[in-house]
């Protein structure tokens, strides 16, 4: 790897440590990878595919958008490098796809039609938690340089832990939110207590136990049954 590669690949870091902000872009950071593993890591073409909720894999970077390699990444991940290195969470290299099990004879055909010759699926993995695959492909058979690899997976760690951040950020958002909500409808709670002990001279007590049984009698929240009464909508 010459200086020129390795200041590109140093550049490229660092304009992902920039990427990882707050608000970043998932789709532009993982574009980003796929440009540089083409460019600078000179292969063929580069795409990303992620997990969905169902475990399956789906397309969300490529350095084409020609439907016939979006097709040949999808085939892969039906039965080729991409869903053997999710599966395992490893590598998975080859060096000659012409020479590729008939299992996966469908992705070997649509490869050879488009001109890739081999492949590398590298695998978006934190420790146990395997989320998608960085795939690498070449017009040439033999193995890819292992310099090139190792920059791949380099690559690729920071991205898996780029999106699980995003994705720790946006659970952790949405479990504030829970949170404030129940301490807010905790607070109304409270006063609906007050209400019902003093209008129907009740102890605070027995005024929530008006309120709950209320509320499981008209299927209905006890935060909302809190609401009504202090809005004075709804009077026990």
């Amino acid at each position: 790897m010459n200086d020129v590669t390795q200041r590109r690949l140093l550049q490229t870091f660092v304009t992902l440590a920039d990427t990882l902000v707050d608000d970043y872009d998932v789709v532009d950071l993982l574009q980003l990878l796929v440009d540089t593993c083409r460019d600078v890591l000179d292969m063929t073409a580069a795409g990303i595919l992620l997990a969905d909720a169902r475990g399956e894999l789906e397309l969300v970077a490529s350095t084409s958008e020609a439907s016939r390699l979006v097709e040949m990444m999808q085939l892969s991940a039906e039965a080729g490098p991409c869903i053997e290195s999710f599966r395992s969470g490893q590598r998975v290299s080859v060096r000659d796809i012409a020479t590729a099990d008939d299992e996966w004879r469908q992705f070997r055909e649509s490869a050879i039609a488009q001109g890739f010759r081999a492949m590398d699926a590298l695998p978006l993995r934190l420790r146990d938690s395997t989320i998608g695959t960085l795939n690498l492909l070449r017009d040439a058979p033999g193995a890819a340089p292992e310099d090139a690899v190792l920059a791949a997976q380099a690559f690729a760690d920071v991205a898996t832990i780029g999106i699980l951040h995003e994705r720790t950020l946006r659970e952790s958002a949405v479990l504030s939110r829970q949170l404030q909500t129940a301490l807010n409808s905790r607070i109304v709670i409270e006063q609906a207590k007050g209400v019902v002990s003093h209008t129907s001279g009740v102890s605070i007590d027995e005024a929530f136990t008006l309120m709950r049984e209320h509320a499981r009698s008209h299927n209905v929240g006890l935060s909302v049954v809190a609401a009504r009464i202090v809005d004075r909508s709804l009077r026990l």
